[in-house]
């Protein structure tokens, strides 16, 4: 080999050697910015995520300021008594309908004893008032004279009762019923007992008590045909049922 060729090889192999730093130095370079590239992007999220924490905490430290200010404590306090106001509302109304019903309770109550309060007595006085009516009803109308009218006379009383017929007896006897009747019928009247009676009416089981059944001609069935013993109502109770007979179904 001759110096010039020798000469020339050295140089390509330099050449090459170059060529082949370059390109080396052009890898390393674009990795290195490749890298910085990517570390630059991690950066830039962790900031972002620091910032957003940043501002949470800031906006906490803002609420729990808000929350300390005497003007929110006043309206929290100020909620707090509005509520236990509309509650204490609610309890004093329930507690007015509460009273207004046991007041009208009471009224009504306190009525009704004193309306039925001689409801016993009333009922146990109607066995005299029948006995009484028993015995007007013994005495025919036909045995019932007046006494003739006579002028005083000056003899003595004694005579003067002797000298009465039975008769007259009688019919002062009756009399002296009849009235005591009456007044009796008129004292429980005052009290609200009254008598009725139901003949030629519809039976009714609420009202009627029927101690037989006849089939009679002409008669309506189911209605009352006599009246044995009156019956008596206090105020709009039954106190007695009438004791009836009952004209009965024949078809």
């Amino acid at each position: 080999m001759s110096c010039v060729q020798a000469f020339q090889a050295i140089r390509s192999s330099s050449r090459s050697f170059a060529a082949r730093h370059i390109v080396t130095a052009s890898l390393h370079a674009t990795g290195r910015g490749i890298t910085r590239t990517r570390y630059y992007s991690t950066d830039t999220a962790g900031s972002s995520r620091e910032s957003t924490k940043d501002e949470l905490r800031v906006e906490e430290t803002e609420k729990d300021e808000v929350t300390v200010t005497p003007e929110h404590e006043l309206l929290e306090k100020l909620k707090q008594k509005e509520a236990e106001v509309t509650d204490l509302k609610g309890r004093l109304r329930y507690l007015q309908a509460d009273f207004l019903n046991l007041q009208r309770n009471s009224a009504r109550e306190k009525e009704q004893t004193r309306d039925f309060a001689i409801t016993k007595f009333a009922g146990d006085l109607l066995e005299t008032v029948d006995v009484l009516a028993l015995a007007l009803k013994s005495v025919p109308a036909s045995a019932l004279k007046p006494p003739p009218s006579s002028e005083p006379s000056s003899s003595s009383s004694s005579s003067t009762l002797t000298e009465k017929s039975a008769e007259a007896h009688l019919y002062d006897l009756h009399h002296g019923v009849e009235i005591t009747h009456r007044l009796l019928l008129q004292t429980l009247f005052k009290y609200h007992v009254k008598p009725f009676d139901p003949t030629g009416e519809k039976f009714d089981p609420n009202r009627h008590e029927a101690l037989y059944q006849a089939p009679i001609p002409g008669k309506e069935p189911g209605s009352v045909l006599e009246c044995q013993k009156t019956g008596y109502t206090i105020k709009d109770r039954i106190l007695r049922a009438a004791q009836v007979g009952v004209v009965q179904d024949t078809s």
